[in-house]
């Protein structure tokens, strides 16, 4: 590990509410991506794995810009609920600023939680690539596939939990639907992740 990766591990277990959850479910897709890829070169050019080369060179482009947006979606959670944070300290002394303060809080929410909503699309996006390559691709590389669907998973559980935190404390109808779109993406990974589960625990017997 080198020093960059040391200082954002250090920079998570720090006092500051940021980076978070969300930002650490990002940065676990960019994990699960990494490993997809690694699995699907593994696989790629194998006559052994003759049946797996479209879905890994599919996953090896897939996943080389995927893994830039999962990194990109880290700093906007980030950033997102730092916007969170200042709407809250905004001043409250008058009708006016009282108004201004509920408009920004909301725009905030809603951005905050937006960036898990698409860290959740983009760990679904990935779980529904990888049945394929778990049932084809190089079943030396079996455990490294298992290891990045469950990181996928987490990633998007732990996406939409920081949606349904956003979005319970206000009525909005923006934030009803992101949190109902949220929901129905956990419910598909899941469905997804006990699927590939299966798959794994097949080719390992």
């Amino acid at each position: 590990m080198n020093d960059g990766y040391i200082s954002v591990l250090d920079n998570i277990s720090s006092d500051s509410p940021t980076p978070g959850g969300g930002t650490v479910a990002a940065l676990t897709l960019s994990h699960a991506h990494s490993l997809a890829e690694m699995v699907a070169r593994l696989t790629v050019g194998k006559k052994k794995w003759s049946s797996g080369q479209e879905i890994a060179e599919n996953i090896i482009l897939y996943c080389s810009d995927a893994r830039k947006i999962s990194l990109t979606l880290a700093k906007d959670d980030s950033n997102a609920f730092t916007e969170v944070m200042s709407a809250y300290r905004l001043p409250k002394s008058s009708d006016n600023e009282v108004r201004l303060r509920k408009n920004a809080i909301l725009k905030a929410t809603i951005g905050a939680a937006s960036t898990p909503l698409s860290i959740a699309i983009e760990g679904h996006k990935l779980l529904s690539q990888l049945p394929e390559l778990g049932l084809y691709g190089n079943s030396n590389a079996i455990t490294d596939l298992a290891a990045s669907s469950e990181l996928a998973y987490t990633s998007v559980y732990i996406a939409y939990l920081n949606v349904k935190i956003n979005v319970d404390s206000i009525i909005d109808e923006e934030l009803d639907r992101i949190h109902k779109e949220a929901e129905e993406i956990f419910l598909q990974s899941k469905n997804l992740i006990h699927e590939i589960r299966l798959i794994v625990s097949n080719r390992m017997d």
